[in-house]
């Protein structure tokens, strides 16, 4: 697996801070999938966002748990550990 420099909880400011902080009120933790964009705050928001829309939109047809699902499967099947 590759090795990605991220910015440590402690050393956040600013917008990776405000997203670490939502990340944590929202999930309980702090995923290593939310830090990976923290040295590009403008991406890590952006991926935020977008996360939020895909998997906690009302709106879609598809349940929270189906989303879940194909997230995990997809997930597997890329060999990603997250």
């Amino acid at each position: 697996m590759a090795w990605i420099h991220t910015v440590d909880e402690a050393d956040a400011v600013g917008v990776v801070k405000e997203e670490y902080d939502a990340a944590i009120a929202r999930a309980g933790q702090l995923y290593n999938i939310v830090k990976l964009f923290s040295v590009r705050p403008k991406s890590m928001h952006a991926f935020v966002e977008l996360y939020k829309i895909v998997m906690h939109d009302p709106d879609c047809p598809l349940s929270r748990m189906q989303r879940e699902m194909i997230a995990t499967i997809v997930s597997k099947v890329n060999q990603c550990h997250y």
